[in-house]
């Protein structure tokens, strides 16, 4: 099929798992849309996480979407239930193939969890993590420091390594720790400096391969992969700046991205 696949996000975060998308799934086009203007969702209610979700998602279905992933843990954690019983398409989120992927994983049980204040007070990640084995140990804290770093493009340098420091400060005290989830999709944009702050011994999981991948076999299974000839036509959208979006899209994929558009979510009618 040769709909796109839709891919949300309160921001820049989710495209570590578009890039994913499109290196796994080269013949699929992708149709983006991150938040930025309102990100980040982490600190907001979780009433007003719902409302800004179902807006993403109101101006994708006018983009005749196959499949929705939403790349936002904290969306991902308070709205995918009720999408999955509201939309007709599959619909997949980053926090269950990235709690699979640490148990895989981890050799002592004992998991870390990093994100946002949404995401780790809604407790989405201890409960997939102990659903799948109930003796897993998890360790999470909030890090409300990192999205506003990787919005801004301060992704590297002594400033972001000292924030990234004094925020994982915590995690450094349990020495039987030896995954950790980024639970926000903003994350692996400084999953280096993660590494070298959490240290060499623990495995630093990011969900976007992961939640690719399950992309990949829910579409195979369906029969809606793309199987023509067509080049994909990937395209951005963003509620905020074009040129800050651009920019960290470009970087991030490591090639110039031109294809951005701003949208006003308001004025997106339902379908």
């Amino acid at each position: 099929m040769k709909q796109p696949i839709g891919v949300i996000d309160s921001g820049v975060g989710g495209l570590t798992v578009a890039s994913e998308l499109i290196r796994q799934l080269p013949k699929e086009s992708i149709i983006y849309l991150g938040d930025t203007k309102r990100c980040p969702y982490g600190p907001r209610p979780k009433e007003e996480v719902i409302k800004y979700t179902w807006e993403m998602v109101r101006f994708l279905l006018t983009k005749d979407i196959k499949m929705l992933v939403i790349a936002c843990n904290t969306a991902t954690a308070f709205v995918l239930e009720q999408l999955k019983e509201e939309l007709p398409f599959p619909i997949v989120g980053v926090i269950q193939p990235g709690a699979r992927a640490a148990i895989t994983n981890s050799r002592t049980g004992d998991i870390g969890v990093i994100g946002t204040e949404g995401t780790i007070n809604s407790r989405a990640y201890v409960d997939a993590l102990k659903y799948i084995n109930s003796q897993i140990t998890v360790r999470d804290l909030a890090c409300p420091a990192f999205v506003p770093l990787v919005e801004q493009g301060i992704v590297k340098g002594n400033e972001a390594y000292q924030v990234v420091r004094e925020t994982l400060r915590p995690m450094k005290e349990y020495r039987e720790m030896d995954t950790i989830i980024l639970g926000c999709t903003h994350y692996p944009m400084i999953k280096d400096l993660i590494q070298e702050v959490i240290g060499s011994t623990v495995t630093v999981i990011s969900s976007g391969e992961e939640t690719a991948r399950e992309v990949s076999t829910i579409l195979g299974y369906q029969k809606k992969l793309y199987q023509g000839q067509e080049e994909p036509q990937n395209h951005f959208y963003t509620t905020g700046d074009v040129e800050v979006f651009q920019a960290i899209a470009s970087r991030w994929f490591d090639q110039r991205v031109d294809a951005v558009s701003k949208i006003d979510l308001h004025s997106v009618r339902s379908v």
